[in-house]
């Protein structure tokens, strides 16, 4: 657990880019139909692709597009390509969105973190995204993988890291943090199994693509040309008060990306939902007691309800878990349902997303205000 009540940093740039491209459950239907004879499995699959609640998903490729309506699933190399391509421009327009927003100035970028787990190419898609942005090149750059939907939220403590290593020494840091997640490349891959295997992965019926990236800052020298945390000409900031996290004994095994020829096949087993609901209070409750600010905000213990959450929404059973666990109400958790249903679950990319919905919300409620009266945010990805 670690408090950051002494120390100021804060996320002063969001920025979010979907893809213009969508997918609805009549696309994933018809992609199945033109590929696959009926079969028991398929047909489960298309029951579930309906009643996942999403009314579409953005995706980089449309289902009509030759690479995914050929005899077999393209090869991982051929989705290397196309990440490398698409991934970075669209990380891209997210990190350019993000710059806007703060008001400053990619050169003035001192740490790049960035995460994915739909590619693995060396160099990494961060190598390419800073050369198109400009950035100078001394800016540390650091590359996350393996982590999955968890990664925007490691990715953030990683730049907060940076930002106290950064203060310690009496320097500035401006950290871009950058997830890009193509999840939608392997649909045709995971049809396949389904059809040959028998194995019914929900993953194809919740996945979409996004790139988001946030500024986070010390503030150290941060009135260099005139600006400051709190400016009318930008949204206001979001001070980061701590973090804790955790690893869950005996999941490794319901969760998984894992690589194949034709890309990398999701692992998402029922336990899931029953595994975020029963963890996720206890966190919560190690988070509150180790940041005494959190009390004084709430003007004393604070209840779950003092917080606006962004929520990961990995599902809509695990939202649905996590809201009856915290005994929440659907506005309490209205950021992470409106991004869920409008656009899916982007894996690491999807919680800045949610972070963005609460961002502009705050920012319309009370456009110079750090933050709410009555409220703090808890960002939490189970």
């Amino acid at each position: 657990m670690t408090s950051l009540d002494t120390v100021d940093i804060r996320v002063v740039g969001l920025g979010v880019q979907y893809p213009e491209n969508r997918i609805s459950p009549d696309d994933l239907d018809d992609l199945i139909d033109r590929h696959y004879p009926d079969s028991k499995t398929l047909k489960k699959l298309s029951i579930i692709n309906r009643s996942t609640k999403i009314n579409s998903r953005p995706a980089i490729l449309q289902t009509a597009d030759e690479i995914l309506n050929r005899k077999s699933p393209p090869s991982i190399a051929e989705l290397d390509k196309v990440f490398l391509s698409e991934g970075v421009k669209l990380s891209v327009t997210a990190c350019q969105q993000a710059l806007k927003n703060w008001g400053g100035d990619a050169v003035e970028i001192t740490h790049m973190v960035s995460v994915t787990c739909t590619n693995t190419a060396n160099p990494g898609y961060d190598h390419y995204v800073a050369e198109e942005l400009g950035l100078s090149h001394y800016v540390e750059r650091t590359l996350l993988h393996g982590v999955g939907c968890s990664g925007g939220i490691l990715a953030m403590r990683t730049a907060c890291t940076q930002a106290l290593a950064a203060t310690a020494v009496g320097r500035k840091a401006r950290v871009l943090v950058l997830a890009c997640e193509l999840c939608s490349l392997f649909g045709r891959s995971e049809l396949e199994s389904a059809y040959q295997e028998r194995k019914t992965s929900v993953g194809v019926c919740l996945f979409s693509d996004c790139a988001s990236a946030c500024i986070i800052s010390n503030g150290i020298g941060e009135g260099e040309k005139g600006r400051r945390f709190h400016s009318a000409e930008r949204q206001s900031t979001l001070r980061v008060r701590g973090w804790h996290g955790e690893s869950i004994k005996h999941s490794s095994e319901d969760l998984g990306f894992h690589a194949d020829p034709c890309g990398w096949k999701f692992v998402l087993s029922p336990r899931v939902p029953g595994i975020a609901a029963k963890a996720i209070r206890p966190a919560y409750q190690s988070l509150v007691a180790a940041i005494p600010s959190i009390h004084t905000l709430a003007g004393g213990l604070p209840s779950t309800k003092d917080f606006n959450w962004a929520v990961h929404p990995g599902g809509s059973s695990i939202l649905a878990g996590v809201q009856d666990a915290l005994d929440l109400r659907v506005q309490d958790m209205a950021a992470s349902w409106h991004v869920y249903l409008e656009n899916g679950n982007s894996s690491s990319a999807t919680i800045l997303s949610v972070l963005n919905q609460l961002w502009q919300k705050s920012s319309q409620d009370s456009p110079l205000s750090t933050e709410p009266e009555c409220k703090a945010r808890v960002v939490m990805a189970p």
